[in-house]
């Protein structure tokens, strides 16, 4: 059997956005690289116009070639490019093939699929810590456009009573519930916007790592949400954009607490 294999050259913060678009034109393995990454998709099923329409919008931002192959494992690929990443001196995130390391408080394992959210990127490892930073016992939690699930995992495991989660793909919720499973946590996902997510009434904690200009449409909604006294955690946006992400967050009562930075993005933290 053969596959054509598109190898995709760009920015590391618009890879994912890459891979979810090819995956919704039939593309089913992925593996990154360190300029970018590469998708694979059986020859019968490849529609090169579809695809071509479908990355026209980023011509400007990245290049592609595409080439047939025969079948490799992508699995054993995926593999040995997947490394365990330290994201606290507590907290580690592997994949199931890895061994446990015991020096870690807490682990979380990832199958990430197609799903944004393995611990790699800078806005997954500045929520983690700022998770880390805030007592979860026993509190009502809400993780917003979830992607694999990590955020809500990361609730669960420091102790929430109940976690949300939703997003707009079926696979990143599909992806979510299987890697809650993979961590012995129930988590209740989804699929649609947080106005059409099943929820409660209010959370101790709100979740949001999606990207500046849907943060600040959301923002009132994300405060109606929490509890007095309660927590939002956000991420998905440069440095330069932090002030207006607090102004918008004013407008709504919200306080701004405290913030971390790694590579120009932000994760920041208000209270209602």
């Amino acid at each position: 059997m053969k596959y054509t294999v598109i190898k995709v050259k760009c920015e590391e913060e618009l890879s994912e956005v890459l891979q979810a678009i090819l995956g919704n034109v039939g593309f089913d393995a992925f593996l990154e690289n360190e300029t970018g990454f590469e998708a694979s998709i059986e020859s019968t099923l490849y529609q090169e116009e579809e695809v071509n329409e479908a990355l026209s919008f980023f011509d400007d931002q990245m290049t592609y070639s595409i080439e047939e192959q025969e079948k490799q494992n992508w699995n054993k690929l995926w593999e040995s490019h997947y490394n365990p990443v330290e994201i606290s001196e507590d907290l580690q995130i592997r994949a199931s093939f890895h061994e446990k390391d015991p020096k870690y408080k807490y682990e979380i394992i990832i199958t990430p699929k197609m799903s944004f959210g393995t611990g790699h990127h800078a806005t997954t490892t500045l929520m983690l810590r700022n998770q880390l930073s805030i007592d979860h016992s026993g509190k009502n939690v809400a993780d917003l456009g979830c992607g694999t699930g990590i955020l809500a995992v990361m609730a669960k495991i420091l102790g929430a009573k109940q976690v949300d989660a939703c997003d707009i793909e079926d696979w990143s919720c599909e992806n979510a519930l299987e890697n809650a499973k993979l961590n012995n946590v129930d988590i209740r996902v989804t699929v649609g916007t947080v106005s059409e997510m099943e929820k409660l009434d209010k959370y101790e904690i709100v979740l949001a790592n999606i990207n500046r200009n849907v943060l600040l449409e959301e923002m009132s909604t994300y405060q109606s949400l929490i509890t007095d006294g309660g927590h939002l955690l956000l991420s998905g946006f440069y440095s330069e954009d932090l002030p207006i992400i607090k102004e918008r967050a004013a407008e709504f009562g919200l306080t701004y607490a405290s913030h971390l930075e790694k590579d120009n993005w932000i994760s920041a933290v208000f209270k209602n």
